[in-house]
């Protein structure tokens, strides 16, 4: 398959880059700009330059291809509400053009806050009301009713792995800054969390396998407690762990107080089932172990 996927020098792009072209897939890469042209071409993909609003772009991009991977976000948290409008309209420019050819169109959503309280599954509805971006899924999967394969990929909110620069990266820094490993109340709140070669081979999987509407958990690991996660960076940094008040988590964490504090677990079980698909990377306290998050500062 020739297969056009956005976001492809990102950290989780490469990754999917990477399993297609092992695969044996032409792959071709959304790149904005020259450093993200020169990490596309030196995974072995075709480079596409453009943005996510060039839509025309997106829209030639799709139309030569056999299917398309939607990751690329823009990731601004004071502008949540501008960037899911962004991506809602490359989504929707992708879908009209992949209209009534069965072409798969698998893009990107998150299962953190999809069922306060308990393990969420595939089959959980998101509320479009607890983050702009998740009404998205929900309009991409309507396309199955316009003769597209439309796949939603959940993933944990921990994409871990040498050279990371999400959450735990920012969670290391926190750490450094104010000299001690902290986790909110307790601890005992629950992160599910994936390795990234193992999240890039899921979504292999969903271009090549995915029937129309699935929604699929890039889930490794259920929940790993929070309070774990604290221990094994102060244990990396050498430095106390503690406890801080949910009331003190905005000031001590900063914009990801709220994130580290949700108790999000997540199954995977209808996603293995489905597609064969077996998580084989460390898990995340086995990443944290092997040191490479504190070597030097990782947060972007």
């Amino acid at each position: 398959m020739r297969v056009f996927v956005t976001g492809a020098s990102g950290w989780i792009g490469a990754a999917a880059v990477r399993e297609l072209r092992r695969a044996g897939h032409q792959v071709v890469g959304l790149a904005r700009s020259d450093a993200a042209a020169a990490a596309v071409a030196a995974l072995g993909a075709e480079v596409h330059r453009g943005d996510l609003d060039d839509l025309d772009g997106l829209s030639a991009g799709a139309a030569d291809s056999d299917g398309v991977v939607h990751l690329a976000y823009h990731h601004d948290f004071t502008q949540m509400a501008a960037a899911a409008r962004m991506d809602l309209a490359a989504i929707e420019a992708i879908g009209r053009v992949l209209e009534g050819t069965g072409r798969p169109l698998v893009i990107a959503s998150g299962v953190a806050g999809l069922a306060p309280g308990r393990v969420a599954t595939e089959r959980d509805d998101a509320d479009p009301a607890a983050h702009p971006r998740i009404a998205n899924a929900a309009a991409t999967l309507a396309l199955a009713d316009r003769g597209v394969r439309p796949v939603v990929v959940r993933f944990a909110p921990t994409v871990h792995g040498a050279g990371d620069h999400g959450f735990v990266a920012r969670l290391v820094d926190i750490a450094r800054e104010k000299g001690v490993s902290a986790h909110v109340g307790d601890g005992s709140n629950r992160w599910p969390a994936v390795h990234r070669h193992d999240a890039g081979a899921l979504v292999r999987l969903a271009v090549e396998q995915a029937p129309a509407g699935s929604v699929l958990h890039a889930v490794a690991e259920e929940g790993v407690p929070a309070r774990a996660i604290a221990e094994a960076i102060g244990r990396g940094l050498d430095l106390p762990v503690a406890a801080v008040p949910a009331e003190q988590a905005a000031a001590h964490f900063g914009w990801l107080g709220g994130f580290f504090a949700l108790d999000c677990p997540a199954s995977n079980v209808q996603t293995r089932a489905q597609l064969g698909w077996e998580p084989t990377g460390p898990g995340l306290l086995e990443d944290l172990g092997e040191g490479h998050y504190f070597r030097t500062s990782t947060a972007a």
